[in-house]
């Protein structure tokens, strides 16, 4: 199939495309929505407006949108993200992987455009999956973080294997979703098989909330 690829810049959304490829499939289009509110329900929040050096990287063209982020209103900002380019594709491609809230809203949408969705990461066990993007020598950098377990040590740590160790044990003792599925935590991939040319991160800083944080880009490039 021809696909639209939702796309955030993390791990599991690029991953996704990377599967898809590997399917046969061919991704003819990004789009990435940017909200507002960090309480976005659909949507992640932080660095986003980097995804064009990924984007570039892929060598695919990119849509951006923008909504305000309010709960179940900003999926009708991403459904008219998605007619925009609808002709030119006969799937939606997510990154989903146990989000029902995100798939089932992603459905309806496709199924009111005539399309079909594909999310190739769905019902599949974490720590298999990260374990399975460190392989495919996938680099993720954590930028957000929102879980018992998690301190500010872990923003901008890169997913590494022993990274996913540590997630395991604080899946079983906390219940925290080794793959943030449930917004514990986001990524920004820097490096992986679709990328052309890596992505350096010349300057961030860190925002930390007492028990949740981000890591704000502030500079970064093609290498």
């Amino acid at each position: 199939m021809r696909l639209i690829a939702l796309y955030t810049g993390g791990k599991d959304s690029t991953y996704a495309i990377y599967r898809a490829t590997q399917m046969g499939h061919v991704v003819v289009r990004l789009i990435t929505v940017i909200p507002e509110s960090r309480e976005s329900y659909m949507f992640h929040y932080p660095n986003l407006a980097f995804t064009h050096l990924q984007a570039e990287a892929m060598g695919i063209p990119q849509t951006i949108a923008y909504t305000r982020g309010e709960k179940e209103l900003e999926l009708e900002d991403l459904r008219a993200a998605v007619e925009r380019h609808a002709s030119e594709a006969d799937g939606i491609l997510t990154g989903a992987i146990a989000s029902t809230y995100q798939r089932s809203r992603v459905e309806r949408i496709a199924e009111s455009l005539g399309l079909k969705t594909l999310s190739p990461l769905w019902g599949r066990e974490p720590i298999e999956l990260l374990r399975e993007e460190v392989e495919s020598r996938f680099i993720a950098i954590v930028t957000a973080v929102s879980a018992a377990g998690l301190d500010e040590r872990w923003l901008g740590r890169v997913l590494d294997e022993e990274a996913v160790s540590e997630l395991e044990q604080l899946w079983l003792r906390y219940g925290v979703h080794p793959c943030g599925e449930g917004g514990e935590m986001d990524t920004f991939v820097t490096s992986c098989p679709l990328f052309k040319r890596g992505i350096k991160i010349k300057s961030y800083e860190k925002e930390w909330r007492g028990d949740s944080g981000y890591l704000h880009i502030r500079e970064a490039y093609l290498e």
